[in-house]
């Protein structure tokens, strides 16, 4: 029991500010499940709870009091996740959708308020990897129902840049790998990569935003490839997965000299992290959670504790703030568990996979 009221202004600091983690946890315990202020989805939710969130949750290890309540996220009413303590929806900035992975999107509300913090985090990480401001950035990324292209618009207005996009549907190109047309797929693949020839040729870009999987089918053509070594000196790839050799080919020989950096994150957090700097000359791709907001655990899915740091587990993403709660959420990825820089929340992780198979459904990544 904590022997003072948490103070929910502290859900409210400044985004250059990094608030205590036990205090940001408390707050937002009080938030979410006060009458006055929690979503109805979660005031319905806790009274299915063998534990009162407001007394009993003060550290990371609290959290796996909770449930995953993610699958719950595909048919909810989403007014129903907006707290009332906001008041109204003129603090919405969107509602977004999971990719379909594993079956029906998910989806969640982002309030105005995170996507500052996140945007916020998102420029400082880029600024520490050196990523130039007043530059285009071309994202091959989903738009639409997904939140990332959201935040890559903003980020690029911010940053001084204008944003160049192409149309994806990624969810097609699952479907068409889920049902045996991997040749349909490697068409759509194609058509993407045709769309940024145009837009390289023709434009001026400084960053590129893409998949591992284009980015592949990108290196094939030795035109694009001429293309971004020219103009392009930041790249950021996200939404899949890449294993280390692919990483160093890239960074090696296909595009040496520029900067390339990894993000890892879920829509069922509202982000995620981009790769830290490396300090260690291990060339290792590290991702540390913008902790407290977000935090990262590595478990044995089998007993649910925590591996070793160092030994291979599956991943466990928390997302605590104002605008949403989304505790214990067993992701579709594996990772080796590392340890996390002083006062981080949580685990940092490196070598993230897939998995073959998540909730009896296969994992399929498709183009992103």
């Amino acid at each position: 029991m904590p022997n003072h009221s948490p103070d929910v202004r502290v859900l409210d600091c400044p985004a250059d500010e990094t608030p205590d983690a036990q205090e940001l946890l408390e707050a937002a315990m009080q938030w979410h499940f006060g009458p006055e202020t929690g979503s109805p989805f979660w005031l319905e939710r806790a009274k299915k709870l063998d534990f009162d969130p407001r007394t009993d949750v003060h550290t990371a290890d609290d959290l796996t009091l909770f449930p995953n309540i993610v699958n719950e996220l595909r048919d909810v009413r989403v007014e129903d996740l907006i707290p009332r303590g906001y008041g109204s929806f003129t603090d919405l900035y969107g509602v977004y959708e999971s990719g379909g992975t594993t079956g029906a999107p998910k989806r969640v509300v982002c309030m105005n308020d995170w996507m500052e913090r996140w945007l916020a985090f998102s420029q400082r990480k880029l600024d520490e990897r050196g990523c130039p401001r007043g530059v285009n950035w071309l994202a091959l990324m989903p738009d639409g129902p997904h939140i990332f292209g959201a935040a890559l618009r903003e980020g690029a207005r911010r940053s001084g840049g204008i944003l160049f996009t192409i149309d994806m549907d990624p969810r097609w190109v699952k479907k068409c790998i889920g049902g045996g047309r991997a040749e349909e797929a490697g068409r759509y693949a194609e058509h993407l990569v045709d769309q940024a020839v145009f837009l390289l040729e023709t434009q001026d870009v400084g960053v590129l935003i893409t998949t591992p999987p284009l980015l592949e089918r990108l290196a094939r053509n030795e035109r694009l490839v001429e293309l971004i070594n020219e103009k392009v000196s930041h790249i950021q790839w996200g939404g899949a997965h890449m294993d280390a050799d692919t990483r160093h080919l890239f960074r090696t020989e296909v595009f040496p000299g520029i900067e390339l950096q990894g993000a890892y994150g879920s829509t069922m957090i509202l982000g995620g992290s981009l790769e830290r700097v490396d300090t260690t000359g291990e060339d290792r791709c590290v991702f540390d959670p913008f902790s407290p907001y977000i935090s990262f655990s590595v478990i044995n899915p089998g007993t649910g504790e925590n591996v070793a740091y160092g030994e291979r587990g599956q991943v466990v993403m928390n997302h605590i703030s104002k605008g949403m709660l989304l505790p214990n959420n067993l992701e579709r990825d594996t990772a080796i568990r590392m340890r996390p820089p002083e006062g981080q929340f949580g685990d940092s992780v490196t070598e993230v996979g897939p998995v073959a198979s998540f909730d009896d459904e296969v994992v399929i990544e498709g183009v992103y």
